[in-house]
């Protein structure tokens, strides 16, 4: 699942979506160039929404659950079709049981003992949350202690005309919210908004 990720290591977080939009706003997603949708668990039915998600998109995109908080619900999900499980803290019960279920690990850490710990449970990529806080600095300063190939998505803040300025202090891919989707935003408004992100990304290599 990660050879995908590593076309575009962009993760679409579609808070708040609501099942009957979830395929019309996925694929006005994919079509800008995505390739992994995160629905977030406080979002409204989300399991039905992973589950309409998935089932359209099988082959095209990686679609799981966000703020992904403890086992039985990473469980939930992968019942639901989903193929990844994010979260906003580091549990390592939750990262051992993704993998243990073949799902991809993407949890949340602010502290290098966070990083480490995520790591030795066996988590595939990190997302340094919130972005926003740490800033690039703070990412660069975690980078220089963290194994050179490990995957570092930056979450929260992130705007495409900060994109370059995140790549440069060693984001290898970025989570995107609000920027991308919020709720009441039309399909053809969320697909223009990932695609200033794609363009970001292309811009910034």
């Amino acid at each position: 699942m990660i050879h995908i990720l590593d076309t575009l290591p962009l993760i679409a977080i579609l808070r708040g979506l609501e099942p009957d939009e979830a395929v019309a706003v996925g694929e006005a997603i994919v079509a800008a160039g995505f390739v992994c949708l995160e629905v977030p668990l406080n979002s409204p039915r989300p399991l039905k929404s992973i589950r309409r998600l998935r089932d359209a998109l099988d082959g095209r995109a990686l679609v799981g659950a966000g703020t992904v908080l403890n086992v039985e619900a990473a469980r939930g999900v992968a019942e639901a079709g989903g193929q990844l499980i994010i979260s906003p803290n580091t549990n390592p019960d939750v990262i051992r049981a993704a993998k243990a279920m073949g799902l991809m690990s993407v949890p949340g850490f602010f502290t290098p003992s966070e990083a480490f710990a995520a790591l030795d449970a066996g988590a595939d990529v990190l997302k340094l949350f919130p972005a926003e806080v740490a800033g690039p600095q703070g990412l660069k300063a975690v980078r220089a202690v963290l194994p050179a190939q490990t995957r570092v998505y930056a979450v929260g803040g992130v705007a495409p005309d900060s994109v370059a300025t995140w790549r440069s202090a060693g984001a290898s891919g970025f989570g995107i919210g609000s920027a991308v989707f919020k709720p009441g935003k039309t399909p053809a408004e969320v697909g223009e908004a990932a695609r200033a992100f794609v363009t970001a990304w292309g811009a910034s290599a």
